[in-house]
């Protein structure tokens, strides 16, 4: 049997349907926009109206008399005052516009879900903060959460955003292992993958979790407003630290808080430690030291992955020398001892003879070692010493001779770190994806946020000496010669990259005040009046 073709109103007039439909919606968007002042004073006057309907019948019946009476004169004296039923008219409307206008909802308490959520959280947290002897227990099965929860605020998700929490005066809040414990319940009743902060209040027995917002990672190395002496390790929170710097970043100039690490004579934390896991920035860490450092001072870098990381720096004017093998590393921190103690014999001396220290050891020298555990194991094998033994001298004496020395490791060569270099770098920074315990390891305390297992490169913590621990993002320095570079990233670290030194000179110039080579050398010599060579690129 052969189909009947539908009716042309349903095959070509589908389009023009669709059409007409489309142009009465815009029509009526429009005519709603232009009718919106007079759509708003008509539900005012819908309102006054219900209300003086519901006033009318609340007056008593013997007062509705005067009350009328009251109004019929008001309404005579609008009347034969001048402009009176126009001002009249305006109040009105006035008053119309202003009760009709749309008000948006304020929520005044937590919704279904959220009180749900928070139910679970309570009754998890009953088997931590209460003990059957207390007679009036906060924290109870099928208690009421209200008394112990406040401040509460959720995302869009509905998730915990913030939650000041109250416990009761005999939790162990001063014990580390109870602290945790409760942090780690909260991490993961409250949502995972997010990074959550900790206030704890032993006094006022309180404790107020909070959600940390990602650290930007748009910063990359420039030129930072800092003094001589001041190197920005990374950037932190805001209200962690009490000052900014301005940067410049992908979304313009804005001001960033740093986390400043102050060298010198005066400091106590002379050295740094930076541990981390492979890809976690360490390198990166000791390239954007380098660069702020190469400025005021000299810098030695001795490599021990032998990966060319530091390749942009060699011939670079301030960089004494980049060593990769075991000899020149060897022959480089023997020449860095040396150094050190020409350093302090020379600045006694003035001092003694009432003078002031010779310009030569007044300038800062960096030694920057990556991966010295490596080389370690090198010299183990050719029965030769360690090179962390030669950093005795630079580490206890360092800070007195202006020179610095800077460590990275990763967590699983940690334990080849000699017992010196543990002792004296009193600066630490861990970077990369590390568990608390780890955290805790490097340095010395936990940090007062839960990690999160992915971050980006550069992201960690930073501890001065016995100062806070913060929070760090390292602006991005990555090696300008790597071809997965961006080329935002390598021209930041090339303009900043000092002069190549002339090219037919193969020695290093001596350092002010001290004495010529007598003749071009190969290497770092041990003469304490003299400058390692800067190594073959």
């Amino acid at each position: 049997m052969a189909r009947r073709p539908l009716p042309r109103i349903l095959t070509s007039g589908s389009d023009r349907i669709a059409r007409s439909r489309e142009i009465a919606r815009t029509a009526a968007d429009s005519a709603t926009d232009v009718l919106h002042p007079l759509i708003t004073i008509s539900r005012g006057l819908r309102k006054l109206a219900a209300t003086m309907r519901a006033r009318w019948a609340a007056t008593p019946k013997e007062r509705r008399g005067p009350t009328l009476l009251l109004v019929a004169a008001c309404v005579l004296v609008v009347a034969l005052v001048p402009y009176g039923p126009l001002l009249a008219l305006v109040s009105v409307m006035g008053a119309a516009a202003w009760t009709g206008r749309e008000r948006p909802v304020v929520k005044t308490g937590p919704d279904d879900a959220e009180v749900e959520r928070l139910k679970g959280l309570y009754e998890a947290l009953v088997p931590y903060l209460s003990v059957p002897e207390d007679p009036a227990p906060l924290f109870a099965h099928g208690g009421d959460w209200s008394g112990a929860f406040g401040d509460f605020t959720f995302d869009d998700d509905g998730r915990l955003t913030c939650l000041r929490i109250r416990y009761p005066a005999y939790f162990t809040d001063g014990e580390a292992a109870s602290r945790a414990r409760i942090e780690q319940l909260l991490h993961a009743k409250s949502g995972r993958g997010r990074e959550y902060r900790f206030d704890w209040d032993e006094e006022g027995n309180q404790l107020v979790m909070s959600v940390l917002h990602a650290l930007p990672t748009t910063i990359a190395a420039q030129r930072f407003v800092t003094v001589p002496g001041e190197t920005v390790l990374g950037f932190t929170d805001a209200d962690a630290v009490q000052r900014t710097v301005p940067v410049l970043t992908a979304d313009g100039e804005q001001d960033a808080p740093p986390v400043l690490w102050r060298t010198g004579p005066r400091s106590t934390e002379p050295h740094l430690l930076a541990v981390g896991q492979p890809g976690g920035g360490t390198t990166s860490l000791l390239r954007s030291i380098a660069l702020q450092t190469l400025p005021y001072g000299d810098v030695l870098i001795v490599e021990g992955s032998g990966t060319g990381e530091y390749a942009c720096l060699t011939g670079r004017a301030g960089v004494l020398a980049i060593e990769c093998g075991l000899a020149g590393a060897l022959a480089s921190l023997e020449w860095a001892a040396h150094e050190t103690e020409r350093r302090l014999i020379a600045a006694n001396r003035a001092r003694q003879a009432g003078r002031p220290a010779p310009d030569d050891t007044r300038r800062p020298l960096w030694i920057l070692l990556d991966r010295p555990s490596i080389l370690g194991h090198l010299a183990a094998a050719d029965g030769r010493p360690d090179p962390q033994d030669l950093l005795q001298v630079p580490l206890r004496h360092g800070r007195a001779a202006q020179v610095t020395v800077v460590v990275a490791e990763q967590f699983d060569s940690v334990d080849a770190l000699s017992e010196t270099v543990r002792t004296h770098t009193r600066a630490r920074v861990v970077l990369g994806p590390a568990s608390p315990g780890q955290i805790e390891s490097v340095l010395g305390t936990a940090p007062h946020t839960t990690p999160i297992p992915a971050v980006p490169p550069g992201r960690g913590y930073a501890r001065l000496g016995t100062g806070p621990v913060l929070r760090l993002q390292v602006p991005a320095t990555p090696d300008p010669y790597d071809e997965a570079t961006s080329e935002a990233h390598r021209q930041a670290v090339l303009t900043l990259l000092p002069e190549r030194q002339d090219a037919t000179s193969t020695a290093v110039p001596p350092a002010p005040g001290s004495a010529p080579d007598p003749a071009p050398a190969h290497g770092p010599t041990l003469d304490l009046g003299h400058t390692p060579v800067p190594a073959e690129g």
